[in-house]
């Protein structure tokens, strides 16, 4: 049985996790042709990523991981 200690740290070190995901932002989508595309926030920058890639990042990959480049503005 964990002690209260353990149960408290075990805690704080799931919200400390939570908090340093990257906060990702949907702020376009666009179905066309079969295809879906999203415009996506990730701290403070854009790109413009599929499906496929807006779930790696919700999993916590970064853009660089990935290999995104950032949305120009058209």
């Amino acid at each position: 049985m964990a002690s209260p200690v353990a149960r408290e740290n075990s805690r704080r070190a799931a919200v400390k996790k939570a908090l340093d995901r990257h906060k990702i932002y949907v702020s376009a989508q666009s179905f066309s042709g079969g295809t879906y595309q999203a415009r996506v926030l990730v701290d403070g920058e854009a790109y413009w990523v599929d499906e496929l890639r807006l779930s790696q990042l919700r999993q916590g990959l970064t853009p660089a991981e990935l290999e995104l480049t950032p949305a120009t503005d058209d």
